[in-house]
């Protein structure tokens, strides 16, 4: 084991799981495509505002579509982690990126969690919480079945960490 000291921020080397792609596409598409068929039923319904409503509907679809096509792409890009004897490292965001280390002897908690979507895309997030006042870190978009693998040997290296998680 390294000392926290010398721990360096860096790129992490791993990816999260292509079907993180489809499914922050499904969640966009959920946040777009519900307003814009409230927009066009209440268009049918209320026909003395319908053209003001087809309008509001064109606005959120040439908006929304295009970023739901487009921003997974980039987070796919520039989501990373990797987790090594020494610390877990993060990167995500859009256009604030944030990277993040985590010492061993910093990690209190690691949770799994898997939402309906990710579930119905095999995937999970894993969330490292430590002393850290910025909050927890975590990597969202895994495979089900290596999220689990991680939580294991995070909770495995932590417990044979010395240090006091604070």
């Amino acid at each position: 084991m390294g000392d926290t000291a010398s721990l360096r921020l860096r790129p992490p080397r791993n990816q999260v799981d292509r079907k993180a792609l489809h499914w922050w596409r499904t969640n966009l598409l959920l946040w777009v495509g519900i307003p814009l068929a409230v927009l066009v039923l209440l268009a049918t319904v209320l026909s003395t505002v319908a053209s003001w409503l087809l309008v509001a509907a064109a606005a959120v679809a040439a908006v929304g579509l295009p970023v739901a096509v487009l921003l997974p792409l980039w987070w796919y890009r520039v989501h990373r982690w990797e987790i090594t004897d020494d610390a877990v490292y993060t990167r995500t965001g859009f256009f604030w990126q944030e990277w993040r280390v985590a010492p061993m002897s910093r990690i209190q908690t690691v949770d799994t969690q898997r939402g309906p979507l990710e579930q119905l895309f095999g995937l999970a997030t894993v969330t490292v919480t430590t002393a850290s006042a910025k909050g927890a870190v975590t990597i969202p978009g895994l495979d089900h079945r290596l999220a689990a693998q991680v939580a294991e040997q995070l909770t495995s290296t932590t417990q044979a960490t010395p240090g006091d998680a604070t």
